[in-house]
């Protein structure tokens, strides 16, 4: 009697291991679920503040036209663009692909013409600049501003002088020759976005259609109140403008890299929702052992008049406090861990000796996170549907055993 005693509390000590194994796996699980979408969130809001500190939320442009002539007119596409409400403020610039020499240095850059005066009601340049002033950059001065990566690449600092080339050029008999233009740096900025910072190039809007006059494409920079209706407040300037000027918002001219983010957050969502799997089918493991282990006490509880829903239901209250629990202690885990990444992960690199985001890649060097209680309840519900659907062939098959042939083989 001693010995199936102990058997028998060795069972149930061992089922008991397997309930907290799965309530610890549904907790794990659930803790990297909210922890890295958090991160994913918040990374997509950081580099999206970034390039909205340099980038405008709309663009108005005429595809073709010649720089100089749309600049004459960029006041009367401001005015026309806010007369919408949601539209805050407008400035002209000019966009063009160029190249930088300096010695043997030579790098490809996004080269921007802007209004100095009026720059700073569309972004945060001026703000950004970390030498010299953005006000320096006069028509007929030829001077430029440079992101601190690309200076720092190119070895160049306030003073100094770079020969800046446009792909058009004229063609004589010695062959083709680029249009060039000297330019002097005047200020350098600082986006914290790596891939700014390390390819555009500000000049004054004039000086720009003058280098870019039949390669640059010139408009009115817009910044609006809220930059998630970036979209619609475009799709409306496109009704009311002529046909010929064409709108762009900032998510349409980003598309690939925001689209890629989302798909990334779906497939670590779905990957990550395996290990909840894989603890709910510990949980159905356990209630199944534990079922096979308890079918004596089952036969006589039918026996003393429990019904068939009776004993599903105990089942069931116990894989649902497993998953409730689980769940809850998952939910605290992971809320605790992503509003504290900002200190745990630079312990840990300082503990390891390791940086986890190089700049050049990641565009951002700190790991940033964006707790949303969208996603929270999200994964909480996930992680509670799995732990019930579980519960639910163990309670059923709990509820089929028959009393007689359960205490006839005992």
């Amino acid at each position: 009697m001693a010995r199936i005693r102990q058997r028998r509390g060795r069972r149930d000590r061992f089922i008991s291991f397997i309930a907290a194994s799965s309530m610890a796996g549904i907790a794990l699980g659930v803790a990297a679920l909210i922890v890295v979408l958090s991160v994913m969130n918040g990374f997509q809001k950081e580099v999206r503040d970034r390039m909205l500190s340099v980038l405008p939320h709309i663009e108005l442009y005429i595809p073709g036209a010649v720089p100089e002539r749309v600049l004459e007119q960029w006041q009367q596409f401001a005015s026309a663009a806010e007369k919408n409400t949601a539209v805050k403020a407008g400035a002209p610039f000019v966009a063009a692909q160029g190249m930088l020499v300096r010695g043997q240095a030579l790098r490809g850059v996004q080269v921007r013409g802007i209004d100095p005066q009026s720059e700073g009601n569309v972004s945060d340049l001026p703000r950004q600049m970390v030498s010299g002033k953005l006000t320096d950059l006069k028509p007929g001065g030829f001077g430029v501003v440079l992101g601190n990566e690309l200076a720092d690449g190119m070895g160049v600092k306030l003073g100094d002088t770079l020969l800046m080339m446009a792909p058009q050029g004229s063609i004589s008999p010695a062959g083709f020759t680029p249009r060039m233009r000297q330019f002097t740096v005047v200020g350098v900025f600082s986006s914290g976005h790596y891939e700014y910072d390390s390819s555009l190039a500000f000049v004054d809007d004039e000086d720009a259609a003058r280098v870019f006059r039949e390669s640059g494409t010139a408009g009115v920079r817009l910044r609006i109140a809220d930059m998630q209706r970036a979209p619609e407040v475009a799709a409306e300037l496109q009704k009311v403008l002529p046909p010929y000027v064409m709108a762009s918002d900032w998510s349409r001219n980003n598309r690939t890299w925001f689209a890629a983010v989302k798909t990334e957050k779906r497939m670590m969502f779905l990957i990550l929702a395996l290990i909840v799997a894989v603890a709910a089918f510990n949980l159905l493991s356990s209630l199944v052992m534990a079922v096979k282990d308890k079918q004596s006490d089952i036969a006589i509880l039918r026996t003393l008049g429990a019904g068939p829903r009776e004993i599903a239901r105990i089942f069931l209250v116990q894989g649902a406090l497993i998953g409730v629990i689980g769940t809850l202690l998952g939910v605290a885990g992971g809320i605790l861990i992503a509003y504290n990444v900002d200190v745990i992960v630079p312990f840990i690199e300082g503990l390891l000796g390791v940086h986890f985001l190089p700049r050049e890649i990641y565009f951002i060097s700190a790991l940033p996170s964006d707790p949303q209680m969208g996603d929270i309840a999200t994964i909480g519900l996930t992680s509670l549907v799995l732990s019930l659907l579980a519960t639910l062939y163990p309670s059923w098959r709990a509820s089929r055993l028959q009393p007689a042939q359960v205490l006839r083989h005992d």
